[in-house]
Parts: structure tokens; sequence; C-alpha cells
């Protein structure tokens, strides 16, 4: 038997519980013998739950049981997470974890610290949900060279869009209506700002690279400013709109990384990811584009990969298992403004003469009104954009197109 923990017990907390009791049998398949959560770590208490008897307040109970081989940790946050997991694997205890924001802001040092002392730490719930997206990234993809990440990796997010297009929600609307749904929280910042998919991308950017990018150094736009105006200017370039986390690599530079809107083109298999969705697309010098799809959030797709992650440090027990992550130094993504592409404007009708002038013969207008001028740019850097842009007295909106 192998005794585990479960630091948090909320909505990811409980959904591991639960998953390892309804699929004992097929758990004993993969690991001999039996997977036994024998603490649960939370501020509160929980007496009409079937695991409240084990319901404990203090950590080091967890920490000083020498049974205890192996903790799940679905608190979120910084602290005390931070300081419960190097505690943990400073004493050769195993620890996998949803918690993207603890991943974005230590991984290497707690990879490092799993490797010093014996055990491991896995966080392929971290990002995509219930999609086995870092462990195939890791080893199945280890062969290749990648060239881009390109994901939608908010289910949030992609449900308020897919919203404002179906139904010609505004964004406050579609807002209220995830909400409700328990898709997004009270204070939906980090979601609907970017946060969420800027410390994800930083994450797999980090994975690919084997190198250190700090969520903080990743340019970011989130939604909040995406209007109905900008869904009709995308379908009349054949797009739709997706909040997008890219990283390119080319060459041996250092790669481009953001999160902003981006108008994907229907041709795109992104462009078919809906609702709490999410899509990524990783793209490998010999094995071309490979698609990830599926649920990147809720109580059982996040548990699903908690466990799977279990069920490896259960079979690697007293053993480090490889993260191609350790080089704690930070590197710096390239500066946006060096980034190329294609964009789709909006700006008012009277600067049709000026935009012309300005973007030349790589304009390719899209319709024209009374009110509104819509049109695709030829590929400019971002800093030849901007620069161009200011031109334009009556700009609404620039959305970047994905190519």
């Amino acid at each position: 038997m192998t005794e585990a923990a479960i630091l948090g017990f909320g909505i990811v907390g409980s959904g591991v519980a639960e998953l390892l009791d309804r699929n004992a049998d097929r758990i004993r398949e993969r690991v001999p013998g039996e997977i036994h959560i024998k603490y649960i770590l939370d501020l509160r208490e929980f007496p009409d739950s079937p695991y409240g008897d084990r319901i404990v307040h203090d950590f080091d109970r967890i920490l000083e049981d020498p049974e205890i081989r192996i903790i799940c940790e679905t608190m979120g946050g910084k602290e005390p997470a931070y300081q419960f997991t190097k505690r943990a694997l400073e004493k050769g205890i195993s620890v996998c974890t949803s918690n993207k924001e603890l991943v974005a802001a230590y991984g290497p040092e707690l990879i490092a610290a799993a490797r010093e002392h014996h055990c491991s730490y896995l966080f392929e719930a971290s990002v995509g949900g219930g999609i086995p997206l870092i462990r195939p990234l890791e080893n199945c993809l280890a062969q290749d060279r990648i060239e881009s990440v390109v994901g939608i990796l908010n289910g949030t997010t992609n449900y308020i869009l897919t919203k404002m297009e179906r139904f010609g929600s505004d964004f406050h609307a579609a807002l209220k209506e995830a909400q409700e749904k328990g898709y997004a929280e009270q204070n939906p910042e980090a979601d609907v700002e970017g946060h969420d998919t800027g410390r994800k991308i930083a994450i797999l950017t980090s994975l690919a690279a084997g190198r250190t990018f700090a969520y903080e150094d990743v340019y970011c736009e989130g939604i909040t400013a995406v209007t109905q105006e900008d869904f009709a200017a995308a379908r009349a370039a054949g797009c739709v709109v997706r909040l997008l986390g890219v990283s390119c690599f080319e060459g041996d530079g250092r790669p481009m990384v953001l999160t902003a809107p981006f108008a994907v083109p229907l041709s795109s298999p992104l462009a078919m990811v809906n609702d709490v969705f999410n899509g990524v697309l990783i793209r490998g010098n010999m094995v071309g584009d490979v698609m990830f799809y599926g649920q990147g959030a809720g109580r059982y797709p996040t548990a699903s990969a908690v466990v799977s992650d279990v069920l490896e440090l259960a079979l690697n027990e007293g053993r480090w298992i490889p993260v191609r992550w350790e080089n704690g130094e930070k590197t710096e993504p390239a500066p946006i403004g060096e980034r190329r592409g294609v964009f789709l404007v909006r700006t008012a009708a009277e600067d049709r003469e000026r935009a012309a002038a300005l973007f030349g013969e790589g304009m390719q207008e899209l319709s024209a009104g009374q009110d509104e001028l819509v049109f695709l740019t030829g590929e400019l850097s971002e800093a030849e954009f901007a620069d161009r842009a200011a031109g334009l007295p009556g700009l609404r909106s620039r959305i970047r197109v994905l190519r």
C-alpha cells in the first residue's frame, strides 16, 4: 500500500480523493497495491464527507508520518504551498501539483530539490487540466526540436469568447454567465487579463527550451477590450477570435512568447476549440504539428491529471523522475517589438487614404462602410505596426492574425 496525503480539499482535491476510490480497480491494474489517502490538510472541517475523518489542520503531522510517500498539492497560490512542497521534497516525499502559479514561480527550484533528495516533483495538471500535455512534451516529443507552442490554455476566456461569437453577447454579459455557471471566479482578473494563460505558456516554453522563462516577462493582453465589432472584422477575414498563448522558437535565438487575442483562421484546428475546452498545437522539427485537445479545467479532468502523476510517483518510489527544466537561470524572451506578423485593423472610414499610404501594397481591404474601415496589413514587425498605426487618428482596434 502507498500512503498519500492531499493538501487542500477544494474542487480539485476532493476530485482526487473521489477518483482514487471510484477507479481503485483500474488503478490497481497499473500500480500493484492500493493507493490510500491517509491525510487531507485543510483549514475547514468536513463532517458530512466520507473523507471527514482524514482531515488534519497541521502540516507537520503529515510530514512527520514515515508512511507518507506522496503528497498531492491542490491548494493553489504560492504560499503556504511553496513552503509545504519544499519541506516535503527535502524529506524525500514526492509531490505532484495542479498549481500553475507555484510551478511558474518555483518550478526549477523544486525540481532540483526533488533530484537532490531522491524523490520527484510532477505537475501534469498545472497546464491544460485533464489534457495529457506535459508528459508527452517531456517524453514523446523529447527527440524533436520544438519550433512552436500555440494554445488555447484558459477555459474561462474561451467560454466567454465562444458566447460572444455565437450569441452576440457583450463581454460583461458573457462574463456574468461564466460566473453563474462556475467557470469564472468572482474576481476573474487572472483569467480575463491573460495572466493565467501567461503562466501556462511560460511553463510550456520553459519545458520546451529547458530554460526558465518567467511569466512576468511574457507580453500579456487580455480579452476585456474585445467587442462584437472585432468578431465581425474577424469573420470578414475568415477567422474567429481566441485568446492564445504563443511561443515561437526561431533558429538559436530567444523565443517570442506572448499572450493575446488572435484572429484564428477557420482552417486552423484551434478555430474549432470552443466553450471551456482547451487546445494546444505543438510543432516539432521532425514530427510536424501535434494537436492536444480536451477539457482544460474542472474537478474531474484536473483530478485525473493529478492522479496520473500519483501513479507515476508510486511506480518510481525512491527515484527521481527527470524533468527537462533544471536550469534555474532566467532567460528573457525576445522583445515583443521584434515579432513579425499580420494585423487585423479596424479604423474610422475617413482614415482610408491614410491607411493606404501608411500600409502600402500589402494592405488588404476587407470591408468599408460609412463609419468603419476593416483591413489586413502585410507582414510587419510589432514596432513597425505601432509606428504606422500612430498615423491613424480613428484607430479602433487591432488584433494579431495567427499564421
